[in-house]
């Protein structure tokens, strides 16, 4: 299964990242990064205005699309990303989807939007990882995290004065993330299993996120009729990936999306 090698190099990598910077070291530069005064909205707020709202997302690869060809450099994306989403996404994870934290780094010196960290996160290392490097938000996905690590993680999120976007696939992490009282929860269109996208897995999910929640639909938005689809389901948020990183004009077409 693709989502178990995804995981299982992780882990592989993890003891890579703490040989530079030690836990605790880290966890030092995280708790700096707290007493700065942040000058944007969190990535809650960002999400919960009035609206459907756009995350654009920052990726090099994925493994179900191979490398992605974008239209525009970072600096330039970033520089249409401040004009045309609320917030933005960044890929950190390494081997699959070609991510890493500079990115993630650079992009906070460019933009004052909130930052969500997409990446698989299996260890208290990355959050504290992730605050320092400037992150708002962290992906919690319900599929590699037991009961005990979810709202461990989502309470070690909130202490470091981060959102955490939890996300899910089918009704069991759905149950899951609303036991948590998740306040944004995301429904990801593509299975991990298999990387195969359904939009009809927002439609069967949202039905059972109740009023005060914000939902995200995650993956598989290409066009309007997606755009049209999903926003018939009642989500708060778009995450947009692939379709902003090979447009060559993504303020239009968030522009656009927003207006169907």
């Amino acid at each position: 299964m693709i989502l178990d090698k995804i995981v299982a190099d992780k882990k592989r990598r993890l003891p890579l990242h703490k040989s530079r910077i030690s836990e605790n070291r880290m966890r030092s530069l995280a708790e700096e990064t707290i007493r700065e005064k942040m000058q944007h909205p969190s990535f809650y707020e960002a999400l919960a205005k009035p609206g459907i709202s756009i995350i654009g997302e920052f990726k090099k690869a994925s493994p179900s699309l191979g490398k992605i060809e974008s239209k525009l450099h970072l600096d330039e994306r970033i520089a249409e990303y401040n004009a045309c989403v609320d917030a933005i996404s960044c890929l950190t994870e390494e081997d699959h989807f070609h991510g890493n934290i500079d990115y993630l780094q650079k992009i906070r010196r460019m933009s004052s939007l909130p930052i969500i960290r997409k990446d698989f996160m299996i260890d208290v290392y990355q959050f504290y990882e992730a605050r320092a490097i400037g992150a708002d938000a962290v992906l919690l996905i319900a599929a590699i995290l037991d009961d005990v690590q979810l709202r461990d993680f989502y309470q070690l999120a909130g202490e470091l004065g981060m959102d955490a976007l939890v996300e899910t696939h089918d009704e069991h992490e759905m149950e899951r993330a609303l036991k948590l009282d998740a306040e944004i929860i995301g429904v990801n269109n593509r299975d991990l299993r298999d990387f195969t996208i359904r939009l009809e897995t927002t439609k069967r999910l949202s039905a059972m996120v109740p009023q005060g929640k914000i939902l995200v639909a995650e993956s598989g938005i290409v066009n309007d009729e997606d755009v049209k689809f999903l926003k018939d389901c009642r989500v708060d948020a778009f995450l947009i990936g692939r379709a902003f990183m090979e447009a060559e004009d993504s303020r239009a077409l968030a522009k656009r999306w927003k207006s169907l």
